[in-house]
């Protein structure tokens, strides 16, 4: 086989014809889920393959460096998935393992959790929100004295404390712009809970593509949700009710989403013929849905690769990244697509 720079989890897992699940546990050296012995030496037979083969032989039990990532709590359809998968790898690329720790918000199991990290062979402590938000890092102040980044969440509080976080306002910035490009002037935005620092975000994103336009914002063209999409349902009925409808509605996630299409469908109202609608998070149904959905593809990948390698790179600096991510757009803002 022909030997790559870069081999990822992925590529092994192709190869041997499994899962990268258990290309993970293999290459982890995993006993906790029964595999059999043949499937594992064809794992490590196709990691040495492809050039992989000091993997196993580093990640050795004994004195093995580790990046710990805390992360308060994730569901598996979670676009912020991809941060953990990117981290994953970038570890491995850097011969250190990644362990996970969900600590379910609870600040007094965090540091617990980093106090045994302590009396481990650990490079670094990543704390990682699936949400992206403004934190107080009070309860963490001098908790080790081991690296520490936060993923995903910042404090404005700590300058010194290095985050890396999506952009939400350039974001929401984009996504609004390319809706006035494709001609919409009146433009709704259906958000999520207002305490929350995405919502607040990708808000103001909204208001200043509108106000570069010359567009003047209209109270009502805003409706407030809790993020489930029977709000979103009742929130696209307001606009729908409305003298004189948008012309489309910027959903701030994917998930709002498909509560304006399904109220959008029991209208009459075509996507996007008569109603142009784009989400944000690029989840993996908006490429599903009748018609497509134009999203923003969310750097979680990017994010955590690079919070590992800052942790790995022994950075001495106070980094504080904030990226953009990728317009993604599909057939429900543009119908020649």
């Amino acid at each position: 086989m022909k030997r790559k720079n870069k081999v990822t989890m992925n590529d092994i897992a192709r190869a041997a014809g499994v899962s990268q699940a258990t290309v993970s546990l293999v290459l982890n050296q995993s006993r906790n889920i029964k595999l059999s012995e043949e499937t594992r030496q064809r794992v490590i037979a196709v990691a040495g393959e492809l050039g992989y083969d000091r993997l196993p032989a580093i990640h050795s039990p004994r004195n093995q460096e580790e990046i710990a990532l805390l992360i308060s709590s994730l569901q598996s359809f979670d676009p912020f998935v991809d941060a953990i998968t990117q981290s994953r790898e970038a570890a491995w690329r850097n011969e250190v393992l990644l362990t996970v720790y969900d600590y379910g918000d609870d600040h007094q199991l965090a540091l617990n959790i980093i106090r045994q990290l302590e009396k481990r062979n650990c490079v670094g402590i990543i704390l990682a929100s699936p949400v992206t938000t403004v934190v107080d890092m009070t309860a963490f102040q001098d908790c080790t004295s081991l690296p520490l980044v936060l993923l995903n969440q910042r404090d404005p509080n700590s300058p010194l404390l290095p985050s890396f976080v999506p952009d939400d306002y350039a974001n929401a910035f984009q996504l609004t712009r390319h809706l006035i490009n494709q001609g919409a002037r009146r433009i709704a935005h259906i958000t999520g809970e207002s305490w929350m620092e995405a919502t607040r975000q990708r808000l103001a994103g909204y208001h200043a593509a509108l106000a570069q336009a010359g567009i003047t914002p209209q109270p009502e063209w805003v409706q407030r949700t809790n993020w489930q999409f029977n709000e979103s349902h009742q929130a696209t009925e307001i606009l729908l009710k409305q003298a004189t409808r948008p012309e489309a509605i910027f959903c701030a996630s994917d998930w709002l989403a498909i509560g304006c299409y399904q109220a959008l469908s029991a209208h009459g109202v075509r996507v996007p013929d008569d109603m142009l609608v784009a989400g944000y998070d690029d989840q993996n149904i908006s490429e599903q849905m009748t018609p497509p959905l134009t999203s923003i593809q969310l750097p979680y990948g990017e994010l955590g690769r690079l919070a590992v390698e800052y942790l790995c790179h022994a950075e001495d600096t106070a980094t504080h990244l904030s990226l953009a991510g990728r317009l993604k757009i599909r057939r429900s803002t543009a119908a020649n697509l």
